[in-house]
Parts: C-alpha cells; sequence; structure tokens
C-alpha cells in the first residue's frame, strides 16, 4: 500500500474533520466521548486564535484523502529568555493510520512551524507510561526533560 501523507493548518471550515479525531484523543485520556463540546471548544481555540491546530490526511493510491491525525499547538513564553516557545498540547494519529509515518509528519510540521515563528523551542508532556508516544517524540529529536519537574496545581476541585 503506498499512502502518502497530507498535513494543512486548520481553519474554522476544517472543525468538523478535526472534531472526531479530538474526541478520539480525549476518549484515549479516559473522557467521555462529547462531540458538541469538542467541536465548541475546537471553535474557540481557533476563533480566538489561541491555538494551531494542523490536520493530518491520509491519500491513498485513489487520491482519498481521509483525515488520521492531528497535533494542537498554543502558544507561550520564556521569561528568562525572552523568547516564544509553543507548547505541543495534543497529537493523535487514529488507529488504522498508526505506522504510516503520520506522528512523524505532524512534528515535523510542528517544528517548521516553531521556526517559521522564530521560536525558542517546542515542548511537550506525555503520560509516564505512554511508551509508544515516548518512542516516537525521541526518534524525532524530541529530549526528555531532566532537569526540572513538572507540578500541577488543581483549581475547582474538591
Amino acid at each position: 500500500m503506498n499512502t502518502q501523507i497530507e498535513i494543512i493548518r486548520a481553519n474554522i471550515e476544517d472543525i468538523p474533520l478535526v472534531t472526531p479525531l479530538f474526541d478520539a484523543y480525549r476518549q484515549f485520556y479516559k473522557q467521555t466521548t462529547d462531540m458538541e463540546g469538542a467541536t465548541r471548544f475546537l471553535s474557540a481555540r481557533l476563533q480566538e486564535q489561541s491555538s494551531v491546530i494542523f490536520l493530518a490526511f491520509s491519500i491513498d493510491e485513489n487520491g482519498t484523502r481521509q483525515p488520521c491525525g492531528f497535533t494542537q499547538l498554543y502558544p507561550s513564553f520564556s521569561s528568562t529568555t525572552m523568547e516564544r516557545l509553543w507548547i505541543l498540547n495534543d497529537l493523535f494519529v487514529a488507529p488504522e493510520a498508526r505506522r504510516l509515518g503520520v506522528g512523524k509528519a505532524l512534528l515535523e510540521r510542528a517544528r517548521d512551524f516553531g521556526a517559521e515563528t522564530q521560536s525558542k523551542e517546542l515542548t511537550l508532556q506525555t503520560a509516564v507510561d505512554n511508551y509508544t508516544a515516548q518512542s516516537v517524540y525521541e526518534a524525532n529529536g524530541w529530549q526528555r526533560e531532566v532537569e526540572f519537574y513538572s507540578y500541577n496545581l488543581y483549581l475547582n476541585r474538591i
């Protein structure tokens, strides 16, 4: 099978294509399905320009395009270096498209976008037991953080 991968920067018209992937991503992290909420959330991110979403399509030998993955980046800044950085907050590849290079293509597009926006770096977090994702990140040049600890303060939780 000769599958090609196309990556586009999603806009508001692409939300119906991203939403099922985003919902599947959330379910992977043990959230209940919520297509309506996912649509609202993604629409708000793009309308407010508070995130950038790259959408991957697999293209088969007949030219059929199928949405198969996405990554969502959030802007941030380093106060110490006074430079922009991007948080790669979400990365998901549909199970049927795994091992086709979709994850790698999305990571490369995110890296290129970081360079295009003159950013200092891209950063991400993943679950400590998500070994598949860790191996993909490390195979694509990402380095595990060893200098800092990550802390969270959960608000509005009893």
